[in-house]
């Protein structure tokens, strides 16, 4: 039985969920996840989880805050004038934007508050700060 491995690109379905059961993203329905393990391109806790899975193997991990998207900083989230919103934009509270960061890089942010000369910011990434619960299915190892 193949078994998926460090450098092996693999094929999963998954349905991610939060400790309250709410589901915050899920492969059902659509074609497998595919990528490579130890890439970098999924969280760190989601490569450990599936390294070691056999073709056809189910299972359901908790992927710690530390191993997801780590814990929520609070100096993420910033107050910024109204008027440095380009008059194009009407921010709304959920409203996700895009900004220049300190090194030229683009930082998304979301609305989490609007006031009549202030808007707040927050940078963290969304699932910041809890714990991921996966149900995980090993399809292919490509």
């Amino acid at each position: 039985m193949t078994v998926a491995e460090k450098g092996n690109t693999v094929k999963i379905h998954y349905k991610g969920k939060l400790e309250d059961g709410s589901v915050f993203d899920t492969s059902e329905g659509k074609e497998p996840l595919e990528f490579t393990i130890g890439s970098g391109q999924v969280i760190v806790g989601f490569d450990e989880a599936v390294s070691g899975m056999s073709v056809g193997e189910k299972k359901n991990v908790t992927i710690p805050v530390d191993k997801a998207y780590g814990p929520r900083n609070e100096e993420l989230v910033i107050a910024a004038p109204k008027e440095h919103v380009p008059e194009d934009i009407n921010p709304e509270v959920g409203q996700k934007l895009q900004m220049g960061g300190p090194n030229g890089e683009v930082v998304l942010v979301t609305v989490v508050e609007v006031t009549d000369t202030h808007i707040k910011l927050d940078a963290n990434p969304p699932l910041a700060g809890e714990d991921l619960i996966f149900d995980i299915e090993l399809v292919e190892v490509v």
